[in-house]
């Protein structure tokens, strides 16, 4: 049973709440911290919270709570999670993990040496459709993986300070961005290090600073590229999808915008319908379970089942850093309009890792590039020759 200090009272700590409180679950929040008086008041009386202040520090300090969830805006998570290593308590930080490469080094370096429990909060990682298709992709269904896309687009942030690059750190890449990269890299394997990114980012429409569209795409060492869209200017909901490309198949996800649930309404159905929805009428796409369908449920039971066993969770601070240190290389693309290298000093996978991909023999003179079957029933094979390097096919009954 985990005792938490909740750190935001906003819409992120509501989906928290929601998956931590929903289910009759055995962990409680005992406390609560946000900016003001009446929004924390009124947010522990929404979900029978016994505490709640103003004043974070108390927040994370109370003796009867053991694990800090920190769901502030993103310049304040390395203050939240310093304070809450120094009290010796397990942490679990929103994404993105930090508003830079070198903040998420410094809060991995502190809660590490403090010895605390540390978990990435990264919920689109969790959800079912991710979760059992990276497990396909382990088990070697895909082959080695080549490409790896996922998009997210929506039409811009719930709360007024992520649209202020000082407070957020960036505009759609770190906020989204996050999200992609780190589906991606459970695709590719995380143990595969990222090497350099190449990154357009604009502002299309929004009057902000910070870029409400992006595209990039990130190379690791095994010569795999991992591809992300994002867009705070996308109309209709939110559109979540994920593409997976190996040498022996493919893997495609929706996750939102067709939820299996579609419903037609004339004068609305009352209230609100999932999250990004722009409206009440007409087609709608509701979520039977939202939390769970996001990865919430799943992830918190993923979290506090690994710090019962006293193993890391699946996704840790140091995840958290290498996303923030591959933004950091997206952001100097765009404005450099090259490739740009990733730079971590504090690397823990793999190295050396050859970028070749297997070839197919076909027999002792060839390699097999293609085999199809034909209209008529017969397979044709494209091959190359091994000595002379020369194409030819051949049709087989």
């Amino acid at each position: 049973m985990r005792k938490i200090t909740m750190l935001g009272t906003g819409f992120i700590s509501d989906f928290y709440a929601m998956s931590l409180l929903g289910q009759r679950s055995r962990d409680t929040i005992l406390n609560v911290g946000g900016h003001t008086e009446a929004g924390t008041q009124a947010f522990a009386a929404k979900w029978g919270i016994p505490r709640w202040s103003t004043n974070l520090a108390e927040a994370i300090n109370d003796p009867e709570t053991d694990t800090v969830v920190i769901g502030l805006p993103n310049y304040l998570h390395k203050e939240a999670a310093l304070g809450a290593a120094q009290a010796g308590k397990a942490v679990l930080c929103t994404k993105p993990l930090a508003i830079s490469g070198a903040e998420a080094r410094a809060m991995l370096e502190a809660v590490e040496k403090a010895g605390v429990f540390h978990g990435y909060l990264e919920d689109l990682v969790y959800t079912p459709k991710t979760l059992k298709a990276v497990q396909a992709v382990k088990n070697g269904a895909l082959g080695k993986v080549l490409w790896a896309r996922s998009r997210e687009a929506h039409p811009g942030p719930h709360s007024d300070w992520f649209w202020n690059k000082e407070l957020s750190g960036g505009g759609a890449i770190v906020d989204m961005g996050c999200h992609c990269i780190e589906i991606n890299r459970n695709f590719i394997g995380k143990d595969i290090r990222p090497v350099e990114a190449m990154c357009w980012a604009g502002t299309q429409v929004h009057p902000i600073e910070a870029e409400d569209s992006a595209v990039g795409l990130v190379r690791y060492e095994n010569g795999a590229i991992g591809q992300f869209e994002v867009s705070w200017t996308f109309r209709g909901g939110m559109d979540l999808r994920d593409e997976v490309t190996g040498t022996q198949g493919t893997i495609w996800l929706n996750h939102w915008l067709r939820t299996g649930f579609e419903m037609f309404t004339a004068v609305g159905q009352g209230g609100y319908v999932a999250e990004k929805a722009e409206g009440e009428t007409g087609w709608l796409f509701p979520v039977g379970d939202e939390p769970g369908s996001l990865g919430y449920t799943p992830m918190f039971a993923e979290m506090f089942d690994a710090a019962e066993r006293g193993a890391l969770p699946m996704e840790t601070f140091y995840d958290g850093y290498v996303v923030n240190s591959i933004i950091d290389a997206c952001y100097k693309s765009a404005q450099s309009k090259k490739w740009e290298p990733v730079q971590l000093d504090i690397w823990r996978g793999a190295t050396g890792v050859s970028a070749s991909v297997g070839q197919v023999e076909y027999d002792a003179q060839y390699w097999l590039m293609k085999s199809e079957v034909m209209p008529d029933g017969k397979t044709k094979v494209i091959l190359k020759d091994k000595q002379t390097g020369q194409f030819v096919q051949k049709v087989n009954p």
